[in-house]
């Protein structure tokens, strides 16, 4: 779309500027009455802009800049009997400024402002908008192109997010399979050559046959054990990955971020998925629900001792069992921690979450 690449953000725009095509028929209706020498014109030029202006929003970019300017040219022509065709020309600007650079809209707009001063020359248009053309050109043009660039800074954005948790599930899987190697590699190797020892003991001697397969036995479910550990593994959160995909959430919404924690962490893996899905619900419902423009994320961890904090200024207000912190408190409590929300209205939010290891371990066993 028109450079944007994401036409769900500007549907409501491109619709509704739509609406302002009735006033193209009744404004000057009202003034001169029914006359074929601008009613046909302005009639035929709706088609014109509507199709150029659907392409702006939903064509490729490399059609921007010729249908900004046959909308313009368009414009130009018709004002000489529609004096409302003023609008095609600053619309026109102000959608060039759609484009990935600012230049075809800088350009636009003084083309157009010369133009003006031609056709208040020649053709005894009011003289006030040969100096409305330039200011509304720039003011729109500029909200415009601000606009446009959050927005492909927005998907970059999330583009990233996706990308850095690709990374993360891919290397993840690297290491579960190096793991499983590394673990399986040995321990069927000692499968085999044990159960053909007990098969060929089998009938010289039985009872030492028994023993070692009694010795497979062990070995397998000791092994089972293991792989399952290397699964849950596999399946747990990770609160550096989390933090990361935090902070890609919230500076696309505008949303700083600030993150203060140890060098390195030592949870068991129960406790950092649990964390790691608390510390999401929150980021979700700071970018959703707090209007905030700073966030911050404290992690500490000394000795058996952690806490996390997570806060921000937004509007504060959070209820006690809303917005997903019942599911917040019982994920803190399966791991024997405790989690404390301080939201008073318009004062921002923070929730303080603490965890005794010790406690978590008796929990686990």
């Amino acid at each position: 779309m028109g450079g944007l690449n994401s036409p769900i953000y500007l549907r409501w725009t491109c619709i509704l500027q739509m609406f302002w095509l009735v006033a193209l028929i009744t404004a000057p209706w009202s003034v001169k009455g029914f006359q074929w020498e601008w009613v046909v014109p302005s009639v035929l030029s709706m088609f014109v802009y509507v199709a150029c202006y659907l392409q702006v929003f939903f064509g490729p970019q490399r059609h921007m800049v010729r249908n900004g300017a046959t909308v313009i040219g368009m414009g130009f022509a018709l004002w000489t009997v529609n004096p409302v065709a003023i609008g095609y020309v600053v619309i026109s600007i102000s959608m060039l400024a759609f484009a990935t650079t600012p230049r075809p809209w800088l350009i636009a707009t003084t083309v157009s402002s010369l133009l003006t001063l031609l056709w208040v020359h020649w053709f005894d248009i009011p003289a006030v908008q040969a100096w409305i053309m330039p200011f509304v050109g720039l003011v729109t043009g500029y909200g415009n192109y601000l606009y446009a660039r959050t927005i492909r800074r927005d998907v970059q954005l999330r583009l990233t997010q996706e990308e850095v948790t690709r990374l993360a599930t891919l290397a993840e899987r690297e290491r579960i399979g190096r793991d499983l190697h590394d673990l399986l590699g040995h321990t069927l190797s000692l499968i085999t050559l044990k159960s053909e020892l007990a098969r060929r003991l089998a009938v010289a001697d039985p009872p030492r046959a028994q023993r070692e397969m009694e010795e497979v036995e062990r070995v397998a479910r000791h092994t089972l054990a293991e792989v399952r550990n290397a699964v849950t593994g596999m399946r747990a959160g990770d609160l550096g990955c989390e933090l990361v995909s935090a902070r890609l959430m919230l500076e696309a919404s505008g949303i700083s971020l600030a993150v203060e924690k140890p060098g390195e962490l030592t949870l068991p893996a129960q406790a950092e998925a649990a964390l790691s899905l608390v510390l999401r619900e929150a980021i979700t419902n700071i970018h959703r629900h707090s209007r905030a423009t700073e966030a911050r994320v404290t992690i500490t961890q000394e000795g058996q001792a952690f806490s996390m904090r997570i806060s921000d200024n937004g509007c504060g207000g959070l209820a006690a069992h809303g917005n997903g912190v019942s599911g917040m408190r019982e994920r803190v409590r399966q791991i024997g921690g405790r989690l404390a929300i301080d939201s008073p209205a318009k004062q921002g939010t923070a929730l303080a979450i603490e965890l005794s290891h010790a406690g978590l371990q008796e929990r686990i066993a």
